[in-house]
């Protein structure tokens, strides 16, 4: 059987070269996972869709099928006048390293790491403030006492979005069962609904009835589980809460789409540094729309929304995990 790997990376560089020419036209490269994960990645095309639709324009793309492929497209697009050039996901931190100091007239926009160069933009996300919310909604909602949490590869970003979501909860009810399991050490633990359904099934089999999915495409296999066997999930970064109506709790959400519209909006020349999206920054938050506001009752939304002003005002704070390796909730 012939591979797809190596055809597929051939048409992504074949469908770049035919576009050098339009120098200035910004362009975005998805993190493996693929663009249609219903989760990180898509919230960044859908971020560039809305972009193209208001302004008429056209933007580049790329999906990545290997990590050998991160610094090769990168240069690519900077070599044919992309700009900015907006790149996805954690494990791109060394890609821009290496790639950035070499085209000083080329904006880079990198979500979700943070990297010191003068034409870097970094947009990191206060995660553990969103997980902390759906925490609190689902030790509102749970009967049974325990929870649980499916996290991709175990890492401080994703650890970080595990113990927001353990103290929401245990300000709940301090006493909750938290259940904690990631589903791998490598990128492939982005992409394995399998794995994920799996993992959430043994989950709900110690007693969870609502479990929260921080996985990428893993993640759908999450939600799947709880559907089939009738407990609640709670999606990440898009609103996911139409793919199972009635089992998705809610959906923490990660404004990537906005990060990558700002971009594309800016344009060439765009303020380098740090941007961090928070809470008050309107950078993450919780879903509720016509396929779960049955679920969120009048009382747990004013909880929830108390909570979120006590964040916002500085008068509660969330700890992150990146900055300190433990979690008070654990």
């Amino acid at each position: 059987m012939t591979s797809l790997k190596p055809l597929l990376g051939a048409v992504a560089s074949l469908a770049l070269t035919t576009t050098l020419a339009q120098a200035d036209q910004p362009a975005l490269i998805f993190d493996l996972g693929g663009k249609f994960d219903k989760s990180f990645n898509e919230a960044a095309y859908n971020g560039a869709e809305r972009w193209r639709a208001e302004t008429g324009e056209s933007y580049r793309e790329i999906e990545l099928t290997s990590a050998a492929q991160r610094v090769q497209f990168a240069r690519r697009l900077a070599e044919a006048g992309s700009n900015p050039v907006v790149v996805m996901g954690f494990q791109n931190a060394p890609t821009l390293e290496e790639v950035a100091p070499d085209y000083p007239d080329t904006s880079f926009v990198l979500i979700d790491a943070v990297v010191d160069l003068p034409n870097v933009r970094s947009v990191i996300f206060a995660e553990q403030e969103g997980s902390y919310l759906v925490g609190m909604l689902a030790a509102m909602a749970s009967e049974t006492g325990t929870i649980s949490f499916v996290g991709g590869m175990e890492i401080p970003l994703i650890a970080a979005f595990a113990c927001g979501y353990a103290q929401g909860a245990r300000a709940v009810n301090p006493d909750i069962n938290i259940i904690v399991n990631y589903t791998g050490n490598t990128p492939d633990a982005w992409n394995d609904p399998v794995r994920g359904t799996e993992i959430a099934r043994g989950q709900i089999g110690q007693g969870s009835d609502v479990v929260f999915a921080a996985a990428g495409g893993t993640g759908l296999g999450v939600l799947q589980a709880a559907e089939d066997e009738s407990v609640f999930s709670i999606g990440v970064d898009s609103n996911q809460n139409h793919l199972h109506p009635g089992s998705v709790l809610t959906s923490m959400l990660k404004l990537v789409d906005q990060a990558v519209y700002d971009a594309f909006t800016e344009g060439p020349g765009l303020e380098p540094g740090v941007v961090r999206m928070d809470l008050a920054a309107g950078g993450v938050g919780y879903a509720v729309d016509e396929h779960n506001e049955h679920l969120i009752t009048a009382e747990m939304r004013e909880a929830v929304e108390a909570a979120k002003d006590s964040i916002i005002s500085g008068e509660l704070t969330v700890h992150d995990y990146r900055s300190d390796s433990s979690c008070p909730a654990f």
